[in-house]
């Protein structure tokens, strides 16, 4: 009887443990889309932030990214040697300036 009980507890073992490995869920990072898009086409308050508080720079190119449903405009703006990564979110408004590490992406190094 011992050895039955033995047998029936390592066979109820053996399926939880792969039933557990089963359900495991693996957590994957979501991929962002990017889209070039045409400066003639980027919203008005964007371009109306980038001529006051960049003035003289001029718009080298703009994307639209969209990561987990949120879509911003990643917009390089140009001046002499200084190149800028600005960043403004769906409704055009300014969200942050990226730093040269985080631009690399930018930089038409290839």
């Amino acid at each position: 009887m011992k050895k039955v009980l033995l047998a029936v507890m390592v066979l109820v073992m053996s399926v939880m443990v792969i039933n557990a490995q089963a359900t495991k869920t693996t957590v994957t990072k979501a991929k962002s889309t990017k889209t070039t898009i045409q400066v003639a086409d980027l919203q008005k308050p964007i371009t109306d932030n980038i001529a006051k508080d960049y003035a003289g720079y001029t718009i080298k190119e703009a994307t639209s990214v969209t990561k987990e449903n949120a879509v911003t405009y990643h917009v390089v703006v140009v001046k002499g040697t200084a190149t800028e990564t600005l960043v403004y979110d769906k409704d055009g408004k300014f969200v942050k300036k990226l730093t040269k590490d985080s631009t690399k992406h930018h930089s038409g190094k290839k």
